[in-house]
């Protein structure tokens, strides 16, 4: 836990916080990381109502949720808390050497991406031919367009 929290904790622990040069280059980083928080907290907010609405539903039993953001990325939810702690550390970067915080999301980037939620619900729908169709055509972590059937 404290190596994905070292941007929050640096940032308070520094001597010169953000919110006091709201105007100039800190302030510039300030105001970017909040940007980039928020769009990561929509992202990981929307993703997981649509995910617990298409749940609900006893149609969808068996189903793989394709609309929505889910149109757009395999995982809203996990692009969502990753672009969280990416906007945390661009806030960092307005409290002297807050750059070597990098280390956190770097940290929960690779332990989600790799280690932790998809490789494990990766496992868990091996074989499912309606996930692994779903998998062919929308981007695994980055939102984009699907893409084209051939």
């Amino acid at each position: 836990i404290f190596i994905v929290s070292f941007p929050i904790w640096f940032t308070n622990s520094s001597a010169n916080p953000p919110l006091d040069n709201l105007l100039d280059f800190y302030g510039i980083t300030l105001w970017l990381g909040v940007i980039i928080w928020l769009i990561g907290f929509l992202f990981e907010t929307f993703g997981d109502n649509q995910l617990y609405k298409f749940k609900q539903d006893p149609n969808n039993k068996g189903k793989v949720l394709d609309k929505g953001l889910w149109k757009y990325t395999q995982h809203p939810n996990y692009f969502g808390e990753v672009t969280q702690w990416w906007g945390i550390y661009v806030i960092t970067l307005a409290v002297p050497f807050g750059f070597i915080s990098i280390v956190g999301p770097i940290f929960i980037t690779y332990m989600i991406i790799k280690v932790s939620g998809i490789r494990l619900l990766d496992k868990h729908y091996e074989g499912d031919d309606e996930y692994t169709s779903y998998k062919k055509r929308t981007r695994l972590f980055f939102p984009w367009f699907p893409k084209k059937s051939k």
